[in-house]
């Protein structure tokens, strides 16, 4: 009895003990372990969320290809991220309309500016009244971007209307509405701009596949250029620059052709015309983007606008020899001369790219620099990951902008996913079943970074004007030697 009373007293200050060194801890470490508790409920929670994220229902079986009514718990996840610098470029796109707001007569006018469609979205649900037929499917893509923005983002897209232009070349010219008592600029959306028009600037359809020139959806098509960079090293690249495309849309592109190799003159440029009428007979053999990462040096030139072809040239790991260009699209306005590409003269095209050429193959470190620096940009930065959040912070802050509350017009259709990819056939379907949001987003979307000041922005321009002035200088000098 002795024996166990003993025990159970050694047992007790055990246990007593072990107490107050559990209390002691908790006392002396209490900040961190409240911050460590926090971070652990916090990532229960999110786990939480992702283990229960509901799959969005989708069919062809049934034939019917109406939309679906679908009860989706709205997305209310918190900020996940600092959104990149670019998206500041939101609210220099919206400034015009920063004191007036948006009027249901400015956008009416938008309309009749040659608008291709008019998207309406009403309580999570897209409608659209389509005005004029547009070259091949860019605005079936177009408006199926939006569409999954919806589906990835349900409840957070708000109400809306906006006309969208499809065309390459932008249409609001900002001095026609720079006078005392003009009338409200038409809020017109499409894919570029430049420094005296004041369209607003969306991500182009090929983010979701262009599928009459077999180019894959952008995370797709990313993976495989990556791919093919890493079958050629930048060193055993040839060391000319490349240019493969449609040379007749512009005249600017028809100049290149006249800095191909000749009898009389190398400036270092192999160009190359893309008839892809021959290209869609031999099945596309000839233009797959991944095999076109064998040049140290790529050429990016617009054509009637910006050209799509420009995110692919970036990825290529090679320096982009980038023509100036009277545009800005939703990629190019996040670029920067010497960090993401080396400018080249319009009016000079040849000379300029000779000179590049010479200049990167005798300072290699640096020009490789340049190229892994735009591959590594848009594989980070514009990833569809961010495309997806730009869209939602423009069509955010533009709906904060209304002065009326939009209705869905006698013209206009109910679009969804099942309307739209179930009727298709071929790369059309393939595409869209390949890009289609297939749940809400386990995270919450970026945090939208503050405007622009007036000194900032000036202070950015300089910068860019800055870097070509220096490039400019190099080759006047190379020249005169």
């Amino acid at each position: 009895m002795a024996k166990f009373q003993t025990a159970l007293f050694s047992g007790y200050w055990i246990v007593l003990l072990s107490f107050l060194i559990l209390l002691f801890g908790i006392l002396f470490f209490n900040n961190s372990s409240l911050v460590s508790i926090a971070n652990l409920t916090s990532a229960i929670n999110q786990q939480a969320v992702i283990t229960k994220q509901q799959t969005i229902p989708f069919s062809c079986a049934t034939g019917n290809l109406t939309c679906p009514s679908i009860n989706i718990t709205s997305h209310t996840l918190p900020p996940s991220s600092s959104c990149p610098e670019y998206f500041r470029w939101i609210h220099e796109d919206l400034r015009p309309w920063a004191e007036t707001g948006i009027t249901k007569d400015a956008v009416m006018r938008a309309k009749k500016l040659e608008a291709t469609f008019s998207l309406i979205i009403l309580n999570g649900r897209v409608y659209v009244e389509r005005l004029r037929p547009i070259y091949q499917t860019r605005d079936i893509f177009t408006i199926w971007g939006i569409v999954q923005l919806v589906r990835r983002y349900p409840g957070r897209v708000p109400d809306l209307e906006l006309m969208f232009n499809c065309k390459d070349g932008p249409l609001v010219k900002k001095a026609d509405y720079m006078a005392v008592g003009a009338p409200i600029p038409p809020p017109l959306f499409r894919y570029c701009k430049n420094n005296v028009t004041l369209d607003i600037v969306l991500p182009d359809w090929s983010f979701w596949g262009w599928a009459e020139i077999n180019i894959k959806p952008w995370d797709t098509q990313l993976k495989e250029i990556r791919e093919g960079n890493e079958r050629t090293k930048w060193k055993d690249r040839s060391p000319y620059a490349y240019w493969k495309g449609n040379p007749y849309v512009a005249q600017t592109r028809g100049d290149l052709l006249k800095c191909n190799i000749s009898k009389s003159h190398d400036w270092n440029a192999r160009i190359f015309k893309q008839d892809w009428h021959k290209e869609e007979r031999k099945g596309y053999q000839n233009s797959n983007l991944a095999d076109q990462c064998t040049h140290r040096y790529k050429i990016y030139i617009e054509g009637e606008g910006w050209s799509v072809s420009e995110k692919y040239i970036l990825a290529c790991d090679s320096p982009t020899l980038f023509v100036n260009s009277r545009f800005e699209d939703f990629v190019s306005r996040a670029l920067i001369p010497g960090r993401h590409y080396w400018p080249i003269r319009d009016d000079d095209k040849c000379r300029s790219i000779k000179f590049a050429v010479d200049w990167g193959n005798s300072h290699q470190e640096e020009a490789q620099r340049i190229g892994k620096t735009a591959s590594r940009f848009l594989r980070e930065e514009m990833n569809m990951e961010n495309v997806y959040d730009y869209m939602l912070h423009l069509l955010v802050e533009y709906s904060k902008l209304f002065k009326y509350k939009p209705v869905v017009p006698p013209g206009a259709v109910e679009y969804c996913s099942e309307s739209m990819a179930c009727p298709r056939k071929g790369r059309h379907r393939e595409y869209m079943m390949e890009s289609m949001v297939k749940a809400p987003h386990h995270k919450g979307p970026c945090s939208i970074p503050p405007p622009y000041d007036p000194g900032e922005m000036h202070e950015f321009l300089r910068m860019k004007a800055n870097y070509t002035k220096r490039v400019e200088d190099l080759e006047e000098k190379a020249w005169k030697s």
